[in-house]
């Protein structure tokens, strides 16, 4: 599939994101990026952004992760950050991005995974934990959801999937700094904007509202669904912490909390944040991730 890729100078000088590159090939020659930071022989903390950021949205939890001695993995999924963008909203779909992800995980062959995920990154995040149930030993689901198409999704989304659709700008950093309880100093709101050029970089942003499953004949619905059950099933240390901010995902805590069974017990919270948790509270996201593992070990 033709695919683009941002320039190296766009992501030179960004703030606070002085981490070395890391490149994976995938099967069909798509390159993948990723940052890997911390001991390689510390536990995997696995941090999956969303839509529409990538991994610059974790640049202050990394470095204290890694100096707790946890090994911080972020990739950048495919058609966001450093890693190739492929030209066609119709070359994304639900399953490409969970094999692209699935493929780049087992090439790592990484194990005893703490996922931290958000938005899209839980959306992929908690399917993979469930279908690789084995390398993953506990979850930080951080706004973010499964869905299975059996509840109606908020008006906030519904608006949000219309604008990405049909409006004829989509100003990714303007986007991401809307969804945050604070306000993004100017450079930060172009780092966001960095991997984006131009509008045709941004098909993968513009496709992950409308994949989504919010109907029940969308195809990965029953993969969805069968991922679902088996977190009913998920008796590993299951922590929920959410942004009182979050218009979207407000209340998917306490559905998560009662659905999987690890969650019992554990210190979940709300704390004041927009959608975008770890920009506007990373490092306390940060403390609480690694308070969990350290007493979950």
């Amino acid at each position: 599939m033709p695919a683009l890729r941002t320039p190296d100078d766009r992501f030179r000088g960004l703030p606070d994101y002085p981490f070395a590159p890391h490149w994976h090939v995938l099967r069909d020659g798509l390159r993948m990026h990723y940052l890997d930071e911390g001991p390689r022989d510390g536990p995997v903390v696995l941090l999956l952004h969303g839509e529409p950021t990538w991994s610059y949205l974790y640049r202050h939890m990394i470095p204290l992760l890694a100096r707790a001695g946890l090994r911080a993995v972020a990739p950048d999924l495919v058609g966001f950050g450093k890693s190739d963008k492929p030209a066609a909203i119709a070359d994304y779909s639900y399953q490409r991005h969970m094999d692209w992800l699935r493929e780049w995980l087992e090439a790592l062959d990484l194990k005893g995974i703490t996922l931290v995920c958000q938005d899209w990154g839980a959306l992929l995040g908690l399917r993979m934990a469930a279908e690789l149930e084995p390398r993953f030993a506990r979850i930080v689901c951080a706004n973010g959801f499964l869905a299975t198409a059996r509840t109606r999704p908020p008006p906030a989304f519904r608006i949000w999937r219309a604008f990405a659709r049909f409006s004829p700008v989509f100003p990714i950093g303007r986007i991401v700094a809307a969804g945050c309880a604070t306000r993004l100093p100017p450079e930060v709101i172009a780092a966001y904007d960095a991997p984006f050029p131009s509008a045709q970089y941004k098909a993968g942003a513009r496709a992950f509202p409308r994949l989504v499953p919010i109907h029940p004949d969308d195809p990965a619905v029953p993969a969805n669904r069968e991922a679902w059950e088996k977190l009913c099933r998920w008796r590993k240390p299951f922590l929920t912490v959410f942004g009182s901010g979050d218009p979207i995902m407000r209340g998917a805590d306490r559905v998560l909390q009662k659905h999987v069974p690890g969650s019992q017990g554990q210190p979940h919270g709300i704390i004041r944040a927009g959608h975008f948790i770890q920009e506007d509270q990373g490092p306390e996201l940060a403390r609480r991730t690694i308070e969990f593992v350290r007493a979950s070990r």
